[in-house]
C-alpha cells in the first residue's frame, strides 16, 4: 500500500497547487502568471539538465516536442483563464473530463471499441457535468445554455480538446520515441518559457510585468506552486514505478475532489454540496474509464 500513500500524497499536492493558482490569479492576469510560472519552472529544472542524454535527441524529436509544447502552452493558458474567472469548484471538476474526451476520440478516430465500464463512465461524466452546471431555477436546459454562452466554459472546452491531443502525444513520445519522464518535462519547460515569453512580448500586458519588490507575496506563491507542481509530478512517477498506471492515475484524480472541497471552503463558494456530489460523479466516471 506504499504506492497508494504516495499517489494520494501526489493528489493532495496537485489539489493545493490548483488552490494556490486560484489565489495568485486574484492579483495577476492569466498570461503574466503563466509566463512567470514558466520561468520559475525552468529555473528549478536546471539541475536536471546535467543528467540528460542529449545524444538521443533528433530533429524529429525536437520538432515533436515543440509542437506538443505549443499545444500545452495554449491548454494551460485556457485553464488559467477559466480558473481566474470561474469558481474553483466549477472549473476543476470540468477539467477532469479529459479521459472521457480521450476515450471518445479514440473511438471515433482510432477505431477503438468502448467497453461497458467505459460507457458507464462516460454516462457518469455527463450526469456529473449536468449537475455541476445546473442552476437552481428549475430550467433543465440551463447547463447547455451555460456552455454555449459563457466564454470561460469555452476556454475549458478548448483546454480539454488540447489536453486530449497532448495526452496522446505524451504516450507517443514516451513509448515510441523513448523519452524519459524527466527529460520530457525538462525540455518541455524550456519551450514553455520561450513560447510564453514570445506571447507575453507581443501582448498588451508586456509593460505590466510585476516586479519582485512590489509583488513579493505573488512571487512567493509562484515559487510554492512550482515546487508543488514538481512534487506531484515526481511522486506520481514514483507511484507508477510501484503499481499500474491505471491505479495510480485513479488515485491521483482525487485531487479534483480535494480541490473542490478545500478550495470551495477557502474561497467561500456557493452550492458546495451540489458541486461536491457532481465532482464525485465525474471522478467515478473518470476512474471507470482509466481502469481500462
Amino acid at each position: 500500500m506504499i504506492w497508494f500513500c504516495i499517489a494520494l500524497f501526489s493528489a493532495f499536492l496537485s489539489a493545493f497547487s490548483a488552490i494556490a493558482q486560484k489565489k495568485v490569479l486574484f492579483k495577476l492576469g492569466a498570461l503574466e502568471f503563466s509566463f512567470l510560472l514558466a520561468i520559475v519552472n525552468l529555473l528549478l529544472s536546471i539541475p536536471f539538465f546535467f543528467y540528460l542524454d542529449y545524444q538521443s535527441l533528433t530533429t524529429v524529436k525536437v520538432i515533436l516536442l515543440l509542437v506538443k509544447s505549443i499545444i500545452g502552452v495554449f491548454a494551460f493558458l485556457c485553464v488559467m483563464l477559466s480558473l481566474k474567472n470561474l469558481e474553483i469548484s466549477n472549473a476543476l471538476p470540468l477539467l477532469a473530463l479529459t479521459p472521457g474526451f480521450v476515450a471518445i476520440f479514440a473511438f471515433l478516430f482510432l477505431g477503438e471499441g468502448l467497453k461497458y465500464t467505459e460507457v458507464v463512465g462516460l454516462q457518469l461524466l455527463i450526469f456529473g457535468t449536468f449537475i455541476l452546471e445546473s442552476k437552481n431555477d428549475g430550467n433543465i436546459l440551463s447547463p447547455v445554455k451555460t456552455f454555449f454562452r459563457s466564454k470561460y466554459h469555452h476556454y475549458i472546452l478548448m483546454a480539454l480538446l488540447l489536453f486530449t491531443i497532448s495526452s496522446i502525444m505524451d504516450k507517443l513520445m514516451l513509448k515510441q520515441f523513448k523519452f524519459t519522464p524527466i527529460a520530457l518535462v525538462s525540455f518541455q519547460n524550456i519551450f514553455f518559457a520561450l513560447i510564453f515569453g514570445i506571447i507575453y512580448l507581443f501582448s498588451s500586458q508586456r509593460s505590466k510585468l510585476p516586479t519582485v519588490s512590489g509583488n513579493k507575496k505573488e512571487f512567493a506563491w509562484i515559487l510554492v506552486i512550482s515546487v508543488l507542481t514538481f512534487g506531484y509530478r515526481y511522486t506520481q512517477m514514483v507511484a507508477i514505478g510501484m503499481a499500474s498506471v491505471a491505479l495510480v492515475l485513479a488515485v491521483k484524480r482525487t485531487s479534483v475532489f480535494w480541490a473542490t472541497i478545500i478550495g470551495g471552503k477557502i474561497f467561500n463558494e456557493k452550492y458546495l454540496l451540489k458541486k461536491t456530489i457532481a465532482a464525485l460523479l465525474i471522478l467515478a466516471g473518470t476512474i471507470l474509464i482509466l481502469r481500462e
